[in-house]
């Protein structure tokens, strides 16, 4: 390297960056004025929109309709239709323990792999009474049917309008909301029975 070429190397050094300017190298391409608008803002303005023109009480109208709908009328329990060929099945309620059941000391009281039936603990209180509210026949069996049994009646509506029957009978009516127990139970026609013969559950679809 010679002198000359150490003698810039070094001048360069010497020199203290935060003196150094940027070259303005001006614009490359066309420029834009950036114009952002306040999401919030945007927002406000359009539900004073719709305030002004009433369509926001339109809306919150409509909304409560919705919702009062879907009380008064739940979506029917799909895969549910009356019956055409009445019968009578069973269910074993019997289940296999996955882990150790064990009281407060760590005692094992039932290990894994026990097999329970919970008919050998209790029994069901009250008789299951599966209908369609849509359905005149359905629902004039239900009424006479809760009238004539022996045990307390629980109505579970699978269609219909549970509230309206509520306040027509004056007592709860219950809604299988989508079909968790009609499954459970294996239910596919209504009116359906279900009750406790023995160890076992009992399910009646009746024709009305």
């Amino acid at each position: 390297m010679t002198s000359r070429t150490l003698a810039t190397v070094s001048l360069i050094l010497l020199v203290p960056w935060s003196s150094a300017k940027a070259e303005d190298l001006g614009a490359i391409g066309p420029t834009y004025e950036i114009a952002e608008r306040d999401l919030i803002a945007v927002i406000q303005e359009k539900l004073r929109h719709l305030e002004r023109t009433g369509e926001l009480d339109r809306m919150q109208e409509d909304y409560k309709r919705k919702v009062l709908d879907g009380i008064e009328r739940p979506k029917p329990v799909p895969g549910i239709r009356p019956t055409e060929t009445a019968r009578t099945y069973y269910i074993d309620p019997t289940f296999t323990l996955d882990r150790n059941v064990q009281d407060e000391h760590g005692r094992i009281l039932y290990p894994a792999g026990t097999k329970i039936n919970p008919f050998d603990y209790d029994r069901m209180s009250k008789v299951l009474l599966f209908f369609d509210g849509r359905d005149e026949k359905q629902v004039e069996f239900a009424k006479r049917f809760m009238a004539e049994s022996a045990l307390p009646v629980k109505p579970i509506l699978v269609a219909g309008e549970p509230l309206k029957l509520m306040r027509e009978w004056k007592r709860e009516v219950f809604y299988d909301q989508g079909g968790a127990l009609s499954r459970r139970f294996s239910i596919t026609q209504s009116p359906a029975v279900v009750s406790q013969e023995g160890k076992r559950i009992r399910v009646d679809e009746i024709r009305p």
